[in-house]
């Protein structure tokens, strides 16, 4: 029996009551150590109370927390905060690529369900195809997690495919991010396409305010030819990092009711796929050491 399956024969632990999922946000500290090759850095504190709280008031149910690359491979805020609201959360973190088995496996115990590849604005990328990455990917499919992938959308055409070729899960963020000038034939976004279609691949509608100032709507109707809506998640990027004075949670939400206004197909995109996809669907392994709720503040 896989992981996945034993966490899905424990569903009487699992919620039944998934009215949505958000599927990207962060939870932040400003006191907290930063990585030294950020891009950003944060501008105030979030934390989970924080985002239970919008989550409650728009009447999402779920969320999944995105380690932010301006701590590294420093997961311990995102931990600490899946540790606290009984299951309503999910994680990906951020990971050395030969972290061993054992220590991704207890971040899963903790909810953690995905690594995630932060690699924008990177003058050099890494080797998708060295040793300690071609392992890295074979345990994430071993543990039925995904891969998350932040790139600019001309260096997916790349990236992606060596990661496809590993079997695991894969999970882009924000459309594929495609060049502006190019929009739907940006050869990293038809990358994206080939995944969808070939269905190893899933999209997060979130953040249009980082598309250069295209309109994702285009992105959005090739998304749906491709694969449907059991490809695609929605995301809303709380805080918003950069945007903080921008944009509203309410945006987020009406924009996905423009870009997909049928019904059903929201439904999916909000509740069938992400429940699967994020493992909402069923109760996470058993913890050998959990550690007490006041234990465990961010």
């Amino acid at each position: 029996m896989t992981e996945r399956e034993a966490r899905t024969a424990r569903n009487d632990a699992a919620p039944t009551n998934i009215t949505a999922v958000d599927c990207h946000a962060h939870v932040m500290r400003v006191d907290a150590p930063l990585a030294p090759d950020r891009h950003s850095a944060p501008k105030r504190d979030c934390t989970v109370e924080d985002y239970l709280a919008v989550l409650d008031t728009h009447g999402i149910s779920h969320g999944v927390l995105t380690a932010p690359s301006f701590y590294g491979t420093d997961n311990s805020l995102l931990l600490d905060a899946l540790d606290r609201p009984g299951g309503r959360l999910r994680g990906t973190v951020i990971v050395d690529p030969d972290i061993d088995r054992a220590s991704l496996a207890a971040m899963g115990e903790r909810g953690a369900v995905g690594i995630r590849l932060n690699w924008v604005r990177r003058s050099t990328l890494p080797d998708v195809a060295a040793a300690e990455y071609r392992q890295l990917f074979v345990k994430v499919r071993e543990l039925d997690w995904h891969v998350e992938i932040y790139l600019e959308g001309p260096l997916l055409a790349k990236i992606l495919p060596a990661v496809r070729e590993s079997g695991a899960k894969v999970v882009i963020d924000h459309f594929g991010s495609p060049d502006p000038a190019q929009g739907v034939a940006c050869s990293g976004f038809k990358a994206v396409l080939d995944g969808v279609r070939a269905g190893d691949t899933w999209v997060k509608l979130s953040a249009p305010y980082r598309q250069g100032g295209a309109d994702p709507r285009r992105y959005v109707d090739a998304l749906l030819d491709a694969g449907g809506p059991q490809q695609l998640v929605w995301a809303s990027d709380w805080p918003f990092v950069s945007h903080e004075d921008d944009v509203t949670y309410r945006d987020c939400v009406q924009w996905l009711i423009d870009w997909v206004p049928n019904e059903a197909a929201r439904r999916i995109i909000l509740v069938v796929t992400p429940a699967s996809l994020f493992g909402f669907d069923g109760a996470l392994p058993a913890r050998t050491n959990k550690r007490r709720t006041e234990e465990t503040s961010p």
